[in-house]
This record gives C-alpha cells, structure tokens and sequence, in this order.
C-alpha cells in the first residue's frame, strides 16, 4: 500500500455456506483504490459487487483475507473501533436508499449525527440543488430527488470514501446524468467514490472500472 492508497483487498474472500454448499461471494480479490479516484464496479447479477461494497465499508468482514482502510487492517479493530472508523471515514449510499418516510428531507440527512447539524445539513442540501424542500417528506419527491437526499445523508459526516450501490439503478436517463454529474463534482472536491453499477452511462462519469465475474476481478 502507498501513501496514496485509500482502499486495498488482499487475497480477500467472502465465503456463505448454504447446507453443505459454499457460496464464493469473493474469491481471493486483489484491489487498490487510490485517493480521488472515481471507481466503477460492473459485472452481472451474483458476480459478488455489492458483497465488495459491504466489506470494503466494514459492514461485512471477510472470510478469509485483509482489509484496510487508510492502512488499517479493519480485521484487527474492535467492533468499537470499526464503527468509529465507519463512521468518521465511510459514507453509504444504499440500493434502497433507506430513507425514513416519518422524517422530512432534513431530518433524514442528520440522521447519522448523534446531535443536530442543521446548518451543515442545509448547506449540503442547497449544493445538491434542494435548497427548497428541506421540509418535504421523502414521498414528496421525484426519483431523482431522493437519491440525491441519500447522497446528502452519506456527505453529512465528511467522510473520505464514498460508496454507492446502484445509485442510479431507478433512474431515467436524465436523472441517471444529474446523478452521476453530482457524484463526479463531490470527486472533482476531493472525496473518493465508489459505485457498484449495471449503468453504462454511469460507467461513463468514473476515471476508473473494476469488472467481477464469480467473485473475482477480471
């Protein structure tokens, strides 16, 4: 790993057994992610990207293999001391998007702080071209609306990685480009993003593509 390295896969495998089954979600992958990359990851249903995703952000851990974010191994941590590291370093962007219908646009990006961050939040938002509908409840928006709330929420801790499984995968052609032309601005300001994608046109916006087939890069 050099002192450029964000993310690096060691030999890292993800093994399921299903009865007297394996299932090789990962088998041995071998990756680097340098600092303000754009990464896509493309490959078929079932080929282990979104599996890649949850171990790289710590909400998995490997079988087998290491892990380490900013040279730590996230093996060799605590659960404390993963969650901390999750939190200050990782910001998700989920398939489906988790946001919480009860709470406004607001109040679903400051969810992730243990206390208020209005300000910040509202700064956020008004980047991301919702200035106006800090109020609306999440059912109140357009596809495309919501996934950029999804993408305020993971920016709200200042997070040095982001990771995003199909973030424009219920999008239209347009919204798909809206999308993907905000997530290309935050990587041009210095974040590192992560993408797991079917989207060519996605593909298109990244500086970088990874493709899995059966649990291996290739």
């Amino acid at each position: 790993m050099n002192d450029n390295t964000i993310l690096e896969f060691q030999d890292v495998w993800k093994i399921y057994k299903m009865g007297d089954e394996e299932i090789h979600a990962l088998a041995g992958v071998n990756i680097s992610i340098e600092k303000d990359s754009f990464t896509a990851i493309m490959g078929p249903s079932g080929s282990g990207k979104s599996t890649l995703l949850h171990v790289a952000g710590i909400l998995d851990m490997p079988t087998k293999g290491n892990v380490l974010i900013k040279k730590k191994k996230t093996s060799d941590l605590s659960q404390k001391e993963q969650s901390l590291l999750r939190r200050k370093e990782i910001g998700f962007v989920f398939q489906r998007l988790n946001l919480l219908p009860q709470l406004s646009v607001l109040e679903n990006v400051m969810l992730p702080m243990f206390s208020p961050y209005t300000r910040k939040a509202k700064e956020i938002l008004k980047n991301m071209g919702l200035g106006d509908k800090y109020n609306r409840l999440p059912g109140q928006l357009s596809g495309g609306e919501q996934q950029r709330v999804a993408i305020a929420r993971a920016l709200i801790n200042h997070p040095s990685l982001i990771l995003a499984d199909e973030p424009t995968g219920e999008l239209d052609t347009n919204n798909t480009k809206i999308i993907m032309k905000q997530l290309k601005k935050l990587n041009e300001q210095g974040l590192t993003i992560i993408i797991v994608t079917h989207n060519q046109i996605a593909a298109e916006f990244v500086n970088n593509v990874i493709e899995m087939r059966d649990g291996n890069i290739i």
